[in-house]
């Protein structure tokens, strides 16, 4: 059974920290590019931040470079999203993604973030 499962989300004042993390079971992790979306309320799901399979390569959104950093470490099966500098605006829904051949893609049921002071 294909499971990916955030955590590390919750109430953080503005300018804090937050690591998410989301371990995955039943695929071959590695295989996968590992994606960080969220959605806040009212607005569409956006991509926040890729990591290719090896973890060489990772791109984000605009409106986070230089705050979020994705990483994942294979031997855990679990991909990380440190989010620094945190912003009222970064508030959302943030949910984990697995995306791999032929279209196959696996999501989390998400985690709650909250910047506020």
């Amino acid at each position: 059974q294909v499971q990916l499962v955030e955590s590390g989300g919750g109430l953080v004042q503005p300018g804090g920290s937050l690591r998410l993390s989301c371990a995955a079971s039943g695929f071959t992790f590695s295989n996968y590019a590992m994606r960080w979306y969220r959605q806040a309320p009212g607005k569409e799901r956006e991509l926040v931040a890729a990591i290719t399979t090896t973890g060489r390569t990772s791109n984000y959104a605009d409106s986070v470079k230089g705050r979020f950093t994705i990483s994942r470490d294979n031997a855990k099966n679990t991909v990380y999203l440190q989010m620094n500098s945190l912003k009222p605006e970064d508030t959302a829904v943030y949910y984990c993604n697995a995306a791999g051949g032929r279209g196959t893609m696996y999501w989390g049921q998400g985690t709650q973030v909250t910047v506020s002071s």
